[in-house]
């Protein structure tokens, strides 16, 4: 990216943000950490603004873990920013689909990377992607992370994969799996944050997604890529071609093609009208619907099958732990549930 580019998308989110709203600037790829001297050099390009403010821009970088080095420590370290690693899981379960051009498995310098990280920092994040191949190894792979000594864990299906009914036919059971695995760490004083049920704790105790919890491409989320064209969300980025642009650095946003934001209060599925969870489903999110279903608003099979194998899972954990210790979820309410997480372990 030419800082040049770089210096319009400062000066856009700046802008763009109203005044009191976090400014959260996440750097992906790719792989962020190629370009490192690049990414030091936004930073420093927010911090100079006329605008910053310390307690409102937050940073994050996601890198694959194959770079890291005590550098990139010290500046992520200096300037406090969110540090997460794409891993899906153990050895065998990552190197499926995370291989180098020539054809060697990038888990053993990805783990070294994740050990190194949380020498380094007080809280790493990982990124767990999961697929039809993958998914009964998901509770495996939780307990992986776990014996790393990852406590902020992240679990995201692969919505472009071929999803069967067989394999939407498992995620009850996985996904309850995952949630006893979660009752055992709060048993163990060793609370963890997996995103799969922490998420929907949170929207079972909040009664429902707040409007601003919900989907924002395209009006309070953008992507940025390289050239300064702007996309309502990362995950649309794709090669460039997708027909997913809505705009770029020079001349802003062009409305007209923000069919995500026109869509959004159409459902194409009538069943989500009557469902009595369609408050604490995921179904407004325009990314996941695409490539899962090719609509913005269109859920799919998948999508309806997975929320509501998490939101019962979620719930059988709520209701435990509740039973079992009682007022565990404050923070959950108050909608920052990585604050358990980030206790030391009794």
């Amino acid at each position: 990216m030419p800082i040049e580019i770089a210096n319009k998308i400062v000066e856009f989110a700046y802008r763009n943000t109203p005044p009191g709203k976090k400014i959260d600037v996440g750097f992906f790829g790719g792989e962020p950490l190629l370009e490192f001297e690049l990414l030091k050099e936004i930073v420093y390009r927010f911090k100079a603004h006329r605008d910053f403010d310390k307690d409102r821009v937050l940073f994050t970088v996601v890198t694959n873990g194959t770079i890291f080095s005590p550098a990139i420590a010290d500046f992520i370290e200096e300037h406090e920013i969110g540090f997460g690693v794409s891993c899906d899981g153990p050895l065998a379960i990552h190197d499926l689909n995370r291989r180098f051009i020539n054809g060697q498995g990038s888990s053993p310098i990805v783990e070294q990377t994740i050990r190194q990280a949380l020498k380094a920092f007080s809280s790493v994040m990982v990124n767990a992607v999961y697929g039809p191949q993958t998914l009964t190894y998901l509770p495996a792979t939780v307990e992986y992370f776990s014996s790393l000594g990852i406590r902020q864990i992240y679990l995201n299906p692969n919505f472009t994969a071929d999803w069967t009914q067989e394999a939407i036919e498992q995620l009850p059971d996985i996904y309850r799996a995952i949630g006893d695995l979660y009752i055992q760490y709060y048993r163990r004083n060793n609370p963890h944050f997996i995103s799969l049920i922490d998420s929907k704790v949170t929207v079972i105790l909040r009664q429902g997604y707040h409007p601003l919890e919900r989907c924002r491409m395209g009006c309070g989320e953008f992507a940025f890529t390289p050239e300064g064209n702007i996309y309502p969300c990362e995950r649309l980025v794709g090669d460039g071609t997708n027909g997913h642009c809505i705009g770029d650095v020079n001349n802003g946003i062009q409305l007209e093609r923000l069919q995500c934001r026109r869509l959004a209060g159409d459902s194409l599925n009538q069943e989500c009208l009557n469902c009595g969870l369609k408050d604490y489903c995921m179904n407004w999110c325009g990314c996941s619907n695409y490539f899962s279903s090719g609509y913005y608003n269109r859920v799919s099979p998948f999508l309806c099958a997975s929320e509501r194998a998490a939101i019962e899972a979620a719930f059988n954990v709520f209701k435990t732990l509740e039973q079992e210790k009682g007022d565990l979820f404050f923070e959950h309410l108050g909608g920052v549930p990585l604050v358990n997480s980030l206790q030391v372990p009794k």
